[in-house]
């Protein structure tokens, strides 16, 4: 099955490297024209450019905003006011003793997590409610979105406003063409995984693969992959959610984690 996006826009937020990158490529691969988001504008142009050299043919536009604040994103919004596919991309995490959690933390990964979804949905699903068709993808996250760690209790806790935001939305644009679906990623292989492993397996004097193999071991063991996920993988389900083969699929969220969470659904 080809899946073809041409002729739609796509924004995807926080998308100069890992996850966010993969399924920006992956958008441009099928046709569509891809907005990247970054709040550095040297990163951003980096990425565009990379991007441009992985898919030739693809219409790349950046957008360098920290959506993360309201004013970030009324900036994005003035140079891209209507899209067709919204990919909530963005999101910070870090581990951190629950009991050290100020509220100034807790607001900056509400303000960035959540809330920089909330105002781009806001935002650009009536457009694509007036044309009659549009899709808002939302990463809620399936480690974190569904267990909150006692380390990551902040990053778990807005990935599961995230959860109820996506169904929410996809009830508000009901039989309108419109879908709204969140994706869940497992344990990913981005850039910033791929330096941690090599750091770990370079002060246990062990291999990558060896590294990997024992902390899925022991700390992963429910995955069934007992490997990483490729953001390619986890971009291979955005793809398929914003095409017209998914239109009968929304409010829905789509694991795609290797099997992690020991659940039938």
């Amino acid at each position: 099955m080809e899946i073809r996006l041409d002729g739609r826009t796509a924004l995807i937020s926080g998308s100069t490297a890992g996850i966010g990158y993969a399924i920006a490529e992956g958008l441009a691969r099928a046709g569509a024209e891809v907005v990247i988001n970054g709040r550095s504008e040297e990163r951003l142009q980096a990425a565009v450019r990379r991007l441009q050299v992985a898919v030739p043919s693809a219409r790349i536009a950046g957008v360098a905003a920290d959506l993360s604040t309201a004013a970030g994103v009324s900036r994005l919004l003035e140079s891209r006011p209507e899209i067709d596919i919204l990919v909530n991309n963005l999101g910070r995490h870090g581990p951190q003793p629950f009991f050290t959690i100020t509220d100034a933390d807790w607001e900056e990964y509400f303000q960035t997590n959540v809330m920089s979804a909330v105002r781009l949905s806001r935002h650009y699903a009536p457009g694509m409610v007036r044309r009659g068709w549009g899709r808002v993808l939302f990463n809620a996250s399936a480690v974190s979105g569904f267990l909150s760690g006692g380390e990551q209790v902040h990053f778990g806790a807005t990935k599961a406003a995230v959860l109820a935001v996506a169904r929410g939305l996809a009830e508000s644009v009901a039989g309108t063409g419109v879908t709204a679906n969140a994706f869940l990623p497992g344990p990913t292989l981005t850039e910033g995984v791929r330096e941690f492993i090599d750091e770990l397996a370079q002060s246990t004097g062990k291999s990558p693969d060896a590294a990997v193999k024992e902390m899925f071991e022991r700390s992963l063991p429910t995955s069934l992959l007992q490997r990483f996920v490729d953001p390619a993988e986890v971009a291979s389900l955005v793809v398929y959610l914003a095409s017209d083969t998914a239109s009968a699929v929304t409010g829905a969220a789509l694991r795609v984690d290797g099997g992690i969470l020991r659940t039938i659904l």
